[in-house]
């Protein structure tokens, strides 16, 4: 654990990058046998980089991604204004990287592809170096151009309110990032147990190795928010925050202040 509290994994691109290779060579699950886990995330949420970094990487690492029909939809807590214009939560570099994202996803459709792109720029968002992004095209040996040209053209706007429009359709809505759903349903607090759910959704054959030992009674669905839970809630800005903190402290040392003058 650092400063902040995050913990390290460390992860080796080459480590990573064979994951990918091995997990691609595999025979995977027919699609109708896959099960879907949507990641309704915002780049610069710091719990969302985490999931990704520390989390979502294992779907490669155990192979499980064989019978995973992984969706990222990088859109949040952001809020479209009535001129159609994205504001989102974390401020106009969120809006760049979300957009950034949604591009090279539309780029490289195939996960294998665009999941190390999205992995590599939530490692540096992760370690603090968010302004660094474009170096994950040169350490992947990727052509950045197609995704340059989408973000500057009209694509990358059109896939933000796209991903607008399905993390509107949520049901029930989101209340927080990261959002992770299995065959539709909402995870809740529970979403860094993601793969107990896959293993208790997957109905084909043969059970991957990753599931081998855990039961129904490895998952357990609460439904609702622990408190402890890191996420990043809708409607809340850094501004808000510190100004509900700071009427909260106020509010106390008024508290104390009144009770010491009555003793």
């Amino acid at each position: 654990m650092d400063a902040r509290g995050r913990r390290h994994v460390p992860l080796r691109w080459p480590l990573l990058m064979l994951s990918l290779i091995i997990s691609s060579s595999l025979i995977s699950a027919t699609s109708s046998d896959k099960v879907t886990l949507e990641l309704y995330y915002e780049t610069l949420c710091p719990y969302c980089a985490n999931f990704i970094v520390n989390y979502l990487y294992k779907l490669f690492d155990t192979g499980l991604i064989e019978i995973t029909d992984l969706k990222l939809i990088p859109y949040g807590n952001a809020k479209i204004r009535p001129n159609s214009t994205v504001v989102c939560q974390h401020g106009p570099y969120e809006c760049l990287l979300n957009t950034i994202e949604a591009c090279a996803i539309d780029v490289w459709p195939d996960v294998h592809a665009h999941f190390p792109f999205i992995y590599c720029v939530e490692k540096l968002i992760y370690d603090g170096k968010k302004t660094e992004w474009e170096t994950c095209f040169l350490k992947l040996g990727l052509d950045e151009k197609p995704v340059t040209d989408c973000y500057e053209s009209g694509r990358g706007k059109e896939l933000n309110l796209r991903n607008a429009a399905v993390t509107g359709d949520l049901r029930p809505p989101h209340t927080y990032v990261p959002w992770v759903t299995v065959d539709g349903q909402p995870l809740y607090d529970d979403y860094i147990d993601f793969v107990s759910f896959i293993c208790k959704a997957y109905k084909g054959s043969p059970v991957p190795a990753a599931c081998s030992g855990l039961s129904a009674a490895d998952v357990s669905e609460k439904g609702s928010l622990n408190i402890f839970t890191p996420v990043c809630y809708t409607g809340v800005t850094i501004k808000s925050l510190f100004s509900g903190i700071t009427t909260a402290v106020a509010s106390w040392v008024r508290g104390v202040t009144e009770a010491a003058a009555l003793e």
